[in-house]
């Protein structure tokens, strides 16, 4: 249960029109204190993932008020910016094919590596492509850091005139924040679309996740430290990533006009996968069955297959690239060795 709490973010959810008059002075103070915990430590695995759950909870708020707690979007390796020159290596050492880590809600890039496994790493060791990291401010909305990851991978494509193959593989909410890159990139005439080859999800939730459906979306992240707890006193806040995972908004027109606090039921545009690449998904229950109706314990079965009753929003993704597993849950989706064996199926290693 503790790793769900970690995995995933927000406190007691209640409908809150207005997220800045809420917020507004009152947290001014603990985020100053935690700045301050931040600075002594900038650097620590743990102070990183203190860092990206308090983006995922309140990662808005701060882009909104310029606060320097504001993780902003960035290639890394090791917990470390990647700059173009290091990102030009990279391609040069890879032959080409490159591997797109893209995490999911309240976590970072240094996130992928659990109980001494890392998909990403593994899968460069065995392949030969090389990983790439993506880390950004998971509390903004999916569209948003769309955009800015298309723009990411445009750049990083004209890095080099070797002919390059992406690959991407994404948690939870990496999956969405990847289908809006891809469709931004192609309504924008990037060229990285055409080079992108395989889009690997791990309980990705394509049609929203139940607990944030039903508003009692119980998470701790901000109770359990010591230097976030004024913060849970403080504030009752989603921020825009988390209500975006109500239904799985991927655009911008899904929730442009629409109170983002108000259960107004969904109203998410059709957007299909990428028709010329090779889409696959992982779904778990966190329980020995299947019927589970919680699935892996925040995303349900159907929603990570990208099953819908309307077919106009089924994703229809092919049964051969389609695993269901049991108890694995969220958080397990990073290590489980049953399920590394099968991305090395899909991703064609021996």
């Amino acid at each position: 249960e503790r790793e769900q709490r970690w995995g995933i973010g927000g406190v007691v959810y209640r409908n809150i029109r207005n997220v800045t008059g809420l917020v507004g002075k009152s947290i001014d103070a603990p985020l100053a204190a935690i700045s301050k915990a931040l600075a002594s430590q900038p650097d620590s695995i743990s102070t990183q993932a203190l860092l990206a759950a308090l983006n995922g909870v309140l990662g808005d708020h701060l882009v909104l008020r310029d606060n320097p707690l504001a993780i902003p979007i960035h290639f890394r390796r090791e917990g470390i910016i990647l700059n173009d020159k290091q990102l030009s290596e990279v391609i040069n050492k890879s032959n080409g094919k490159l591997l797109i880590m893209v995490h999911g809600l309240c976590m970072n890039d240094l996130q992928w590596r659990r109980e001494g496994h890392d998909h990403g790493a593994e899968l460069a060791k065995e392949s030969g492509m090389e990983a790439i990291y993506l880390h950004y401010n998971t509390g903004r909305h999916i569209s948003d850091n769309g955009k800015q990851f298309a723009e990411l991978l445009e750049s990083l494509v004209s890095l080099t005139d070797k002919k390059l193959e992406i690959n991407i593989l994404a948690h939870s909410m990496g999956g969405l924040v990847s289908r809006s890159a891809f469709h931004v990139a192609e309504n924008s005439g990037h060229k990285w679309p055409e080079l992108l080859k395989k889009l690997v999800f791990l309980g990705t939730p394509h049609h929203g996740a139940p607990l944030e459906k039903a508003g009692n979306w119980i998470d701790l992240i901000l109770g359990v430290h010591p230097y976030t707890v004024p913060l849970a006193r403080l504030v009752r806040v989603r921020s825009s990533g988390i209500t975006d995972l109500r239904y799985g908004n991927v655009q911008e027109l899904d929730w442009y006009t629409i109170d983002r606090f108000e259960f107004s039921g969904d109203q998410r545009l059709h957007l299909p996968l990428p028709n010329m690449v090779q889409c696959f998904a992982v779904a778990t229950s966190a329980k020995e069955s299947t019927n589970y109706p919680l699935g892996d314990g925040l995303v349900r079965i159907k929603s990570a297959l990208g099953q819908h009753q309307d077919p106009s929003f089924d994703l229809c993704i092919p049964d051969t690239h389609k695993w269901v597993g049991t108890n694995i849950n969220h958080m397990q989706l990073l290590s489980d060795p049953k399920i590394y064996q099968v991305l090395k199926i899909w991703f064609e290693i021996e």
